[in-house]
C-alpha cells in the first residue's frame, strides 16, 4: 500500500492554471490517497507556478514547485530534470501524472533515472484486496487489464476523460520551491506554429463529434458526385458548431485507393477499432452505416445520433439514440442555415 503519493502537473502556456486533464487526474489522486490513507503531495512545473498553485489552494495539500524561465516551454532536458528533482524530494511510492504531451515525453526517462517503473494510458487507479491497482485498455479499447506491480516508485500516466475533474475555490497557496541540479540541453525554444482555428478539424475538447462516412463521396440522387459541395457543407458545419471531425475507415482509406476524397480528411480523423476512441459528450454520424468496427470507437460517447438514408443500417439496431432517415446533404445544409442565423442574432445582441 502506498504511503506517499505524488501528483505531477505543469502550467499551461498562458501561465494561469493547469491543463484540463490535470484537474481530472488530481481528482483521481485525491480519491486514491484517501483510500490508502496516504500523504498526497502536488508537484508543479512552469515559468511561474504560483497562479496555478492558487487554483489548488482549497485542496489543502502540500505543494512543491520548480519555476524559472527555462521551464516555461516543453523541452525534454529541462522537464526531465524538474520532474526528477520533485520525485527525489517527495520520495513517493506512487506518482500520478496527466497524459499531456509534455509529461508523456519525459516520464519513461525519469522512471529510469529514479529506478522506478512506468505505465501509460491508465484509465483508473484503485485498491483491490489491499493492493494498488491500475486499469488500462488494450487492443483498441476492447480488452481491459488490471495491473499490479511491486516496483516502487510506480509512475502512472493517466488519460483524459476518465475521472470527474477536481474543483475548488481559488485562494493563496504556499509553494515550496525546489532547486534543480544543472542539466545540459541542446534544444532551444523558437516558437509555436499553429494552424488557423478553422483549419484544425480535430478538437479534443469539443462538445460534439461529427463523423463523415463514405456516403459523402458517392453518387447522389442525380447520379453524380458532389465533392466540392460536400467539403463546403462539412467545413461550414465544423466552423459554425465548433465540432470535432471524425471519419469512418472506408472514407479515409479512399485516399490510398486513388478515389475521390475529401481534401481535409486524413487517417488522423479515423474513428473506430483501428482508429481513435474519442470522448466527446455527443456524437453525430452522417453517411456512415454504423458497422461494429466503427461503432466500437464510440463507446465513450454518451449521446449518439445518426443521419442515413438506409432505415436498416447499423445505427438503427440499438447503436444510436436517434436515427434520422434523411439525406445528410439536406440536413446539414439546414443546420448550417440555422447556426448562421443564430450567430447573426448573437452578433446583433452584442452590438446593441
Amino acid at each position: 500500500m502506498a504511503k506517499n503519493i505524488l501528483f505531477l502537473a505543469h502550467v499551461v502556456e498562458s501561465g494561469t492554471g493547469l491543463p484540463k486533464v490535470a484537474y481530472e487526474v488530481l481528482g483521481a489522486a485525491i480519491e486514491v490517497a484517501a483510500a490508502c490513507q496516504a500523504t498526497l503531495t502536488i508537484g508543479i512545473i512552469g515559468e511561474r507556478v504560483q497562479e496555478a498553485a492558487d487554483t489548488l489552494a482549497s485542496a489543502k495539500l502540500r505543494i512543491v514547485g520548480v519555476s524559472g524561465a527555462e521551464f516555461a516551454h516543453p523541452r525534454y532536458a529541462s522537464d526531465a530534470a524538474a520532474v526528477e528533482a520533485i520525485c527525489r524530494h517527495a520520495a513517493p511510492d506512487l506518482v500520478i501524472a496527466p497524459a499531456t504531451s509534455r509529461l508523456q515525453r519525459v516520464m519513461a526517462g525519469v522512471s529510469q533515472r529514479i529506478g522506478g517503473y512506468v505505465d501509460t494510458h491508465i484509465t483508473g487507479v484503485e485498491t483491490i484486496d489491499g493492493k494498488m491497482s491500475a486499469r488500462r485498455w488494450f487492443y483498441r479499447q476492447r480488452l481491459e487489464a488490471v495491473i499490479q506491480r511491486d516496483s516502487r516508485p510506480w509512475l502512472l500516466v493517466m488519460d483524459s476523460g476518465c475521472h470527474q475533474p477536481w474543483s475548488g475555490a481559488v485562494g493563496k497557496a504556499e509553494v515550496q520551491y525546489l532547486d534543480v541540479p544543472e542539466f545540459t540541453s541542446r534544444t532551444e525554444y523558437s516558437g509555436i506554429n499553429t494552424p488557423n482555428s478553422d483549419a484544425q478539424t480535430i478538437r479534443p475538447d469539443a462538445k460534439l463529434l461529427f463523423v463523415a462516412g463514405a456516403g459523402w463521396c458517392k453518387k447522389q440522387a442525380d447520379g453524380k458526385t458532389h465533392l466540392p459541395d460536400a467539403e463546403e457543407t462539412i467545413l461550414t458545419f465544423l466552423k459554425n458548431s465548433g465540432a470535432s471531425l471524425g471519419g469512418s475507415k472506408s472514407l479515409v482509406d479512399q485516399s490510398g485507393e486513388n478515389q475521390a476524397v475529401l481534401g481535409f480528411m486524413t487517417h488522423l480523423n479515423q474513428v473506430g477499432q483501428t482508429g481513435s476512441t474519442p470522448r466527446h459528450p455527443k456524437g453525430l454520424s452522417t453517411c456512415c452505416h454504423g458497422e461494429e468496427p466503427h461503432v466500437v470507437g464510440w463507446r465513450f460517447i454518451n449521446e449518439r445520433r445518426a443521419i442515413n438514408l438506409d432505415p436498416n443500417c447499423g445505427w438503427a439496431r440499438g447503436k444510436a439514440d436517434v436515427l434520422y432517415v434523411a439525406d445528410a446533404f439536406e440536413v446539414i445544409a439546414k443546420l448550417n442555415a440555422l447556426l448562421a442565423q443564430k450567430s447573426h442574432k448573437e452578433e446583433l445582441v452584442s452590438q446593441s
